[in-house]
């Protein structure tokens, strides 16, 4: 995505060190916290493992229908006190405009995965040095998500009782959401708060927009996440507050990548530094 137009003075900065000698090798702590080259093979693994077990933790949390109905009230009159509580409209005018809110449905069921992966893949690709910050920032936001789909279970708004809201997919007989239809049962239903495609549309797209170089993909960065608030939103799956929610979860996986590795992901060199002759 426009690596090639780095600085001259940025591929200074970014120089890879000399090998250090004897004296200077560093602690076991400081191997952990030095970003390296990651392993094709290993990141499919991880990635795969980690997706793996996200589903099996979120989809084992009890449903606890009725304490999620409840909740879901709580957050549907606070957002009525504080104004923003038009979820309802948006999901009514959006549903009327057929090709629109089909291709929304088909929004929210795939690019969550399919942007998340294809910017993992660039990273992996073309930024080597920021990648393992980037991931864990993806990992502790979304372990953060599991902890609160157990302790604050939530129903979206298409499932509120007497909200009639429109569940869009079960409306227009769209395939692939975990969220309606046949695949419902496969899914936990009450895991609303927090949105995770709030999560991690915010991780792609601000990953984009700090470390490409090509100004209308920069753009884009910021406009996926915007887009995807509309569209949790346009399909009842989710209130505002939940993207709020989602916002914290990856605030505090930067945070966490900041304490580990020192800098947030965009502020580590592009490269990784040349290995020793004995870590080769």
């Amino acid at each position: 995505m426009g690596d090639s137009t780095e600085t001259r003075l940025e591929g200074r900065e970014e120089a890879v060190p000399p090998l250090v000698t004897d004296e200077q090798s560093p602690t076991a702590l400081e191997r952990l916290r030095t970003p390296r080259r990651p392993r094709l093979w290993f990141e499919i693994l991880l990635i795969a493992v980690s997706y793996w077990t996200y589903s099996l933790i979120r989809n084992a949390v009890p449903e606890q229908k009725a304490k999620a109905l409840r909740n879901a009230d709580w957050v549907w009159d606070a957002e009525h006190q504080l104004g923003i509580a038009v979820e309802h409209s948006v999901n009514h005018a959006l549903n009327s405009v057929t090709w629109l809110i089909i291709g929304m449905n088909y929004y929210y069921a795939t690019l969550h995965f399919v942007v998340t992966i294809g910017v993992l893949v660039w990273l992996y690709r073309t930024h080597p040095g920021r990648y393992a910050a980037a991931r864990l920032t993806l990992f502790v936001t979304t372990g953060v998500a599991l902890l609160g789909y157990y302790l604050y279970p939530l129903a979206p708004p298409r499932l509120m009782a007497g909200g009639h809201f429109v569940d869009t997919v079960q409306v227009h007989h769209t395939w692939g959401s975990m969220a309606s239809g046949d695949l419902k049962n496969m899914s936990n239903q009450y895991a609303a708060m927090p949105s995770m495609h709030i999560g991690w549309s915010l991780w792609c797209g601000l990953t984009v927009f700090t470390l490409c170089t090509i100004p209308w993909l920069r753009v884009l960065g910021l406009l996926y996440p915007v887009a995807t608030l509309v569209v949790i939103v346009a399909t009842a799956n989710h209130f505002w507050l939940d993207a709020v929610g989602g916002a914290l979860c990856l605030s505090f996986g930067f945070t966490v990548a900041r304490a580990w590795y020192g800098a947030l992901p965009h502020a580590l060199p592009r490269l990784t530094p040349a290995l020793r002759p004995t870590e080769a």
